[in-house]
């Protein structure tokens, strides 16, 4: 029988193998043999996990490591091939392979016609790897491998459909765009290195707990540079704008990257270097602002869209936005409670938006839908359990993590009230906008022009099943983090009102969606795109909400424009002409050359000659020389 170690030596192993696999016989493959490897790698990773998970439940304070082989060395530092398992990693795995067997499982039946559908478990299997051993590695190289995998397989899962121009685009956007987090963590990891001599994360949070770092200001550099990398990954501000158009992925892999993998990679980076980030309270302040600042205005943008996944979308960076604002706070493990929960709401969120795109013929625009809770009753039901967990609703998984967060907001010495109200008015938006989604969608008269299929496919409804079970009850499963995270410094005890008006707040926020949203005999329910004269100020709002509050058009005309414009101006700069000289250096003498050879035998006579008194004189005007440096004869 395995032991603990060896468990956790194959748990990123048994998706690889099915990667490779999928990868050299793809083409070979039926749809079932595909099936059974992808999902069964999944399932065994799973497996792998929840035993391990019933083993750190026992003994919250375990720690297994597990070293496979020394990878290479900088200077006297080994870095090695080796995953450490602890409490912040075992909710990690969990939520990674639980949630991704079921996506895997969903997709499955989702993408079963797609021509290329080996190829595209194949990315999914080799996302989950990525993801593994960025949650697993016990020094920093390693995590920085996985994450470097997510972003490579975000770009090949984004691009699957790359036949469409904007899908290609939109997978270049979600690489360019997070290669500039990825390059802030790398020279944070280079700048880590220098003033530690190691990147093994246990050294380094000893010599953090040891305050080593805080001689001088580097700390707070590394932990800014730290935060760089987490909002690319997170999709937080300013890096926020490549996750709506992510949305060009097969449903799926929306999913994927939304719930259990790739945005949750940046508030684990700052979970997992906790002790590192208290060593300078301004960078948690700094995180909470992020967080706060991207949960209101992703709010504020999701009031805007018409595609039923671009609300979730920026529904997300919300959710992600409150995860940030409470590792802020210190509320590391509300934090990561939140994560695990997400995971669960947004996975079923997600996956029943995706059967609702299958069942109207790929339609995403939530106005050509309504009337869906007639037509699709289950899945109607899975999707409101879903938007009831997303709001906090009383009894959900939601409710717990979210309200876990807020009740460390108001008397956190790196946040305090206002980021408390910040995470309240962010609550009461959610609300809105998902009952806004929610309305328009399911109820009222169906508007669409295709016959809406059911949904019968098991292999789609049983992930839906057990995802909208951990949606309302996900909150009991708790680990104890308390070891890892402790307790941040307070600065007063909180009102006595704080709890009443966190609870009433998405409540309120369901009525006022329900007066303005909700369809009513005589009111028609139109596309705001379609219906609204472009010279209403109503429209220009609403325009402004749906690009996303216009960071794109400013990232456009402030970085995109002005680099185009440099690139042409520049394009024969000096480097192009040192490499066109060396290439018209050895075209010309190869014309030269080449023209020498003619095939005449009196030209080749002719220059052995020329060639003979060229080197006669090279000798006479040499000895010449020599005679007469050195005297006479």
């Amino acid at each position: 029988m395995m032991d603990h170690i060896q468990i956790l030596s194959y748990l990123p192993f048994y998706p690889l193998l099915s990667f490779l696999l999928l990868v050299a016989f793809g083409q070979r493959l039926s749809w079932l043999m595909a099936t059974v490897l992808s999902v069964g790698a999944m399932a065994l990773s799973a497996l792998s996990s929840a035993y391990l998970l019933q083993v750190a439940m026992v003994s919250p304070d375990t720690v297994i490591n597990a070293q496979l082989w020394q990878w290479f060395k900088l200077g006297d530092e080994s870095i090695n091939f080796a995953l450490r398992l602890d409490s912040l990693s075992m909710v990690m795995i969990s939520v990674v392979s639980g949630v991704g067997f079921l996506i895997h499982a969903y997709a499955a039946a989702y993408m079963k016609g797609d021509d290329n559908f080996s190829r595209f478990m194949a990315y999914m299997n080799l996302f989950i790897v990525a993801m593994l051993l960025l949650v697993l590695a016990d020094n920093l190289v390693l995590l920085y491998l996985g994450w470097e995998g997510v972003g490579l397989c975000s770009f090949l899962l984004i691009g699957f459909w790359y036949q469409n121009p904007a899908n290609a685009m939109a997978a270049k956007k979600a690489f360019i765009v997070t290669r500039v987090g990825d390059t802030f963590l790398a020279i944070g990891l280079f700048l880590l290195f220098r003033e530690t001599g190691s990147l093994t994360i246990n050294d380094i949070t000893a010599l953090a707990s040891s305050n080593y770092l805080l001689e001088n200001d580097m700390a707070f550099w590394i932990c800014l540079l730290l935060v760089g990398g987490a909002v690319g990954k997170s999709a937080q501000l300013p890096l926020q704008t490549w996750l709506p158009d992510a949305m060009a992925g097969p449903t799926p892999v929306s999913a994927l990257i939304h719930a259990a993998t790739m945005v949750t990679a940046g508030v684990y980076l700052i979970a997992r270097m906790q002790g590192l980030f208290m060593l300078t309270s301004e960078v948690m302040t700094i995180v909470a602002w992020v967080g706060a600042l991207t949960l209101l205005l992703a709010g504020l943008a999701a009031l805007g869209q018409s595609d039923i996944k671009r609300v979730l979308a920026y529904s997300t960076m919300s959710q992600i936005g409150y995860m940030m604002l409470a590792l802020g706070a210190g509320a590391f493990s509300a934090g990561v409670m939140h994560l695990m929960t997400h995971a669960f709401f947004k996975a079923l969120l997600f996956l029943t938006a995706g059967s609702i795109i299958l069942a109207l013929h790929h339609q995403q625009n939530m106005f050509k839908m309504g009337g869906l809770l007639k037509k699709l009753p289950l899945i109607s039901v899975l999707f409101i359990i879903g938007i009831a967990a997303l709001i906090a609703f009383p009894g959900t998984s939601g409710f717990v993590s979210k309200e876990a967060i807020l009740a460390e907001l108001y008397s956190s010495a790196t946040a305090g009230p206002m980021f408390w109200w910040m995470g309240v008015i962010g609550a009461l938006i959610t609300s809105i906008y998902s009952f806004r989604m929610l309305f328009i969608t399911f109820f009222g008269e169906y508007r669409g022009d295709d016959a809406v299929h059911p949904v019968t496919d098991k292999l789609q409804l049983i992930p839906l099943i057990i995802l909208a079970v951990l949606a309302l009850a996900g909150g009991l499963l708790t680990l104890d983090l308390s070891a890892l995270f402790p307790a941040m410094p307070t600065t007063s005890g909180d009102p006595a009102w704080l709890h009443t008006v966190a609870i009433a707040t998405p409540l309120i926020g369901i009525v006022i969606a329900y007066f303005v949203y909700f369809p009513k005999p005589g009111r028609a329910i139109a596309d705001p795109d379609e219906s609204v004269d472009a010279s209403n100020t109503s429209f220009n709002l609403y325009s402004f909400l749906q690009r996303g509050l216009g960071f794109d058009t400013l990232y456009n005309t402030l970085l995109v424009k002005p680099f185009l414009f440099i690139s042409k101006l520049n394009k024969n700069d000096i480097i192009d002409q040192l490499v066109h000289g060396i290439r018209w250096n050895v075209q010309t003498w190869h014309e030269v050359f080449k023209a020498s050879q003619n095939g005449q035998l009196r030209w080749y006579g002719a220059m052995l000659g020329v060639g003979v008194a060229l080197l006669i004189a090279i000798v006479l005007v040499t000895s010449g020389g020599v005679n007469t440096g050195g005297g006479a004869l």
